[in-house]
């Protein structure tokens, strides 16, 4: 029998206007977190903003909304996703619809700003998903021509989770990178679907786990764009790997999305303890990759990256690919 995840509360905007794919980005993710049989958030525990909604005052609005239903439920675990432009000029800004360039500060969400109602959000599990592009000229690439560059991860936004506990952020690229799109969805996006519908949990209990899904996101992305885009993915003070949802309602089984192959699933018939052997082993190495991207997450440009970091997280992932073949997983 389905059940609601009743403390799971949601902020999803989706830009639209030059970038129409994260309209369809941002209503994939409500709609799965709302679906009673998947996610089971409640339908007015999700505020979806799209397109002529997701203008500066909603999109504020709806952060606001989320810092009240934090502050009065000690238990929430709260969402924040915004898919849309990105800009440095050298200041922040989340580009909100219908931004003026010439009047940013009223029309689009600075880095301080965002920051301040991040800070707002007292909730001991919240999880802030950034899937930000700048235009880079290319078919593929989540955007069009403009004349402004990719924002990184707003510096003050940084900071300030370094001093909370429970925060993760996950930025679907890094800075010199673009956000590619796909079907039917961005590929960040799919992924994070992916990830909420249990094909990344490690532990078939039910939940969609915080660290799960970074590290699904982390290796799928990478993965399916031949290592042209690698999310960033920031964790601060975390007590454990929270969740963020069930992903089939409460059932133990992931439920399969209509537009990927099957689900994930231990193969049957292994020797129970040579799998609990392995399965052990895969979530060390998973923990291992995520210090990796940890650590490389503090440059700036991929570019930078020491090598040895980038064949440290290489041989690790092919670890992980190794033994979850081995597990069926593959």
């Amino acid at each position: 029998m389905s059940e609601a995840f009743s403390h799971g509360y949601a902020a999803v905007v989706g830009v639209g206007a030059d970038l129409p794919v994260t309209v369809g980005d941002a209503t994939a993710i409500a709609d799965l977190l709302r679906h009673p049989a998947r996610c089971a958030y409640s339908s007015d525990q999700v505020r979806l903003l799209t397109g002529g909604q997701a203008r500066r005052e909603p999109v504020l609005a709806a952060l606001d909304w989320l810092a009240g239903r934090a502050q009065a439920d000690p238990d929430a675990t709260a969402v924040v996703y915004f898919s849309g432009h990105g800009l440095e000029t050298p200041g922040h800004y989340l580009l909100s619809f219908g931004y003026d360039l010439a009047r940013l500060g009223d029309t689009a969400i600075s880095g301080a700003t965002f920051t301040e109602k991040l800070r707002a959000v007292e909730a001991r599990k919240l999880l802030v998903l950034l899937d930000c592009c700048h235009a880079g000229g290319i078919g593929e690439a989540k955007g069009v021509k403009a004349p402004f560059a990719k924002s990184p991860l707003p510096p003050s936004a940084v900071e300030t989770l370094g001093r909370s506990s429970g925060r993760v952020i996950i930025a679907s690229s890094r800075r010199d990178e673009v956000s590619l799109t796909g079907k039917p969805y961005s590929v960040f996006t799919a992924a994070l679907l992916e990830a909420l519908a249990g094909y990344g949990a490690f532990e078939q209990d039910g939940y969609a786990r915080v660290l799960d899904t970074a590290l699904w996101v982390g290796r799928k992305v990478p993965h399916r764009t031949n290592e042209r885009q690698h999310p960033i993915v920031k964790v601060s003070n975390l007590e454990d790997n929270f969740a963020l949802a069930y992903y089939a309602a409460g059932e133990k089984q992931p439920r399969k999305l209509d537009w990927t192959a099957s689900v994930p699933t231990v193969t049957p018939g292994l020797d129970a303890t040579q799998a609990a052997t392995w399965q052990r082993m895969v979530a060390n190495y998973r923990e291992n990759l995520l210090l990796i991207e940890e650590r490389m997450s503090e440059y700036v440009e991929f570019t930078g990256v020491p090598l040895q970091l980038i064949k440290s997280k290489r041989r690790t992932e092919a670890r992980i690919a190794e033994l979850e073949q081995r597990l069926g997983l593959g």
